[in-house]
Order: structure tokens, then sequence, then C-alpha cells
């Protein structure tokens, strides 16, 4: 197999999750409880001198904590305290719960960043002035925000990030999609900081006992959208038979790769179709038995598939970080962002050449021809 080396940058892709605005109506967005202006003006603290980073998310997991660790980098910056507000999860069809406390165990702490991402966010109460400037609006009004104005705030925090100054406002509200906004050491401190509830962790260690530790495991990630608008995606299922050959060829070139033990591959996708095509094509891979939705439905993360569906879908995040390689397809989707941190191997697809295949080894990255 013959390498050369590449040494432009992974691209800096810039998505909204699809549904957002969907979503949106589900919960009261506005920061501040009706009738609580005033009270609002006293921190939860006590002090009125205390300033919040507010990270608002209800989509996949792996945009929630890409997304996070932006909103962590900011307040790390600024000396401010990062509240963690997941209410209307995908995950959760029960739209006041804050999913963050039902999937990950309690943290008061991220690297010096007060923390709260207790269930009781639904009746706290955060101070103004509000950046963006959206959230001084009165409550009724912050109910529906258009995908346009997503986009709007997604620009301004960016914006604000990029200034490296800090905002006169007293509580900066991060509710887009903030991936690339943040440098690879925030994303590892989230990832290094928060951990799945012990029942999650469980299952995962149990797993990882019985499947992985006595093989060298290529983890393949397979985001497929099942009928949902995958924006970003959609290039890489342009034509399906040309992606699914590109799949099969990933898998080849892992296999042919040094491994320290034998090699097992391991299937992660939101598609009960590409599951039967790739386990036609190699019967030895292996997957987590999970409830798919029905063809064309839509993704998994769905709240009519209740917590289970985030158990899984953590339990399978958190293996394919611990496996030997890992095939990202399509390497935009930020599910597999955790195992592109710390996975020893990871095999990409070129989305300007898919006929190539970007191999990073040890920080480096080579181009694999096929």
């Amino acid at each position: 197999m013959r390498f050369c080396r590449c040494s432009s940058p992974a691209p800096r892709f810039q998505a909204v999750t699809p549904g957002e605005k969907i979503r949106e109506t589900s919960v009261l967005t506005s920061l501040v409880q009706p009738g609580a202006r005033e009270k609002a003006r006293q921190m939860v603290s006590g002090s009125s001198n205390d300033r919040f980073v507010v990270s608002r998310r209800r989509t996949g997991f792996g945009d929630c904590l890409w997304s996070l660790a932006a909103a962590w980098r900011f307040a790390k910056q600024t000396g401010r305290t990062l509240a963690i507000d997941w209410r209307g999860s995908c995950y959760l069809d029960e739209p006041f719960t804050n999913a963050f406390p039902v999937f990950f165990e309690p943290v008061e702490d991220i690297g010096g960043v007060r923390v709260i991402c207790d269930d009781d966010i639904n009746t706290r109460s955060f101070p103004g002035p509000f950046f963006p400037t959206w959230w001084n609006k009165p409550s009724f009004d912050c109910i529906y925000r258009p995908d346009e104005q997503i986009f709007r705030e997604r620009d301004q925090l960016d914006q604000l990030f990029q200034s490296q100054r800090d905002s006169d406002a007293n509580t900066v509200v991060c509710d887009a999609c903030l991936m690339w906004r943040c440098d690879q050491e925030a994303e590892r401190e989230i990832f290094r900081s928060i951990k799945p509830r012990p029942e999650i962790q469980a299952r995962i260690d149990a797993i990882y006992r019985e499947h992985f530790e006595p093989y060298s495991v290529i983890g393949i990630h397979v985001r497929h959208g099942n009928g949902e608008d995958i924006m970003g995606h959609a290039p890489y299922w342009a034509d399906t038979e040309r992606a699914l050959r590109q799949i099969y060829n990933a898998i080849d070139e892992a296999r042919s790769l040094s491994h320290a033990k034998p090699v097992r591959a391991f299937l992660c996708t939101d598609s009960a179709l590409v599951l039967e095509q790739v386990s036609v094509k190699f019967p030895d891979v292996f997957a987590i038995p999970k409830q798919f939705q029905a063809p064309q439905a839509g993704p998994l993360h769905h709240p009519a598939l209740g917590a289970e569906g985030g158990f899984s879908a953590l339990t399978e995040m958190y293996l394919l970080a611990r496996c030997d390689t890992v095939i990202r397809f399509p390497p935009t989707s930020a599910f597999t962002r955790y195992a592109r941190l710390f996975a020893p191997r990871v095999i990409e697809f070129d989305l300007n050449d898919p006929g190539r295949l970007i191999l990073i080894e040890d920080n480096s990255q080579a181009l694999m021809a096929s």
C-alpha cells in the first residue's frame, strides 16, 4: 500500500443539525421565567457580579458535546459559569427534562469552570442583558426561532469566540451548532471530564470485555440518515451503490493494516439497510442489538425511541473511541468526533476525491490510493 503526504487541514464544516426548528417549540426557550425579570438580576449564587454561558442543545450527542466544548472554552476564557441546558432533547419525550443528568454523571467543575447541569434548570433565572440580542425579547416572543435566526446566532457566536474578547452581556446563550468553534484541547477536556452514568458505563465495559479486549477492533461508523435531511452529509450518499463500495473498500484497507491481535470489525449505523448490506459483504462484522426506525423514517436520535435510544447511542460512541482503528463515513458526522480525537488510527474519506481514503495515525495524515 502506498501513502503520500497530505498537508491540507481537515475541512471546516459549518452545519446546523436539521430539525432544530421543529424541536424549538417543545420547550420554553426564554432563559428567564415569565414574570421573573426583576428577580433575574440576582444571580443563582446570590452575587450580582456572576456571569453565565448557557449551552443549549437538543440534537445528537456528537453535536451536543462538541458545542458544549465551544461554550466551555468561552466560559473558561471569560471567567463565567457554564450552564448545560439540554431540555427538549431528541433522546427524550419529556420536553422539560434536562437530558444531561439523564445520561451523564453530575459535574460541578470542568477545568476550573463552575458548572450547572442539574434538572433544576427549569427554575433557574439568568440575568440580562443577553447575547445574542434575540434573547432579550419577552419570553413569549422567544418561543419560536426560525432557522435563519439560528444560523445568524451561530455566526454571531463564532465572531465573538474568534475575537478573543468578552461580551458585555451577563448571559451568553449558545443555542446553535458550534462544531469547529474551539480547539481540540477544549474537546478533549470535555470528553475527559464528563462521564456516562454508571449504568451506561457498566454496559460499555461489559461489551468491551467480551467483544473488544481479545481483538484488534476496526470500528465502522456509517451515518446514513434513513430518510432524514442530512444536509452536509448528503454528498457522500449521492450514489448509494458507490457509497457502499467506498465503505467496503475502507474495511478491506483497514484489515490490510498491521494489527497486534486477531482482527474483528464492529459496525455502528442508523440504518437497518446498511447493517444488512455490510453484513452480507462481511459476515464476521458484529453490531450491538438495538431498535431501528422503519426504513426512511428518520434518525435514531428521536424521542419516540425514549431514553434507551440515548443509552444505545452513548454505548456505541464510547466503544468506537476504544477501537484500534475507526472508519468514519462520513467524517462530517459529529457522532465520531470522540473517536476521531482518541482512537489510535482513523480512516476518513476525502470529500473532494471520494476514491481516496485519508489515514490519520500518530497525528499525521496520509492519503491511501484506491
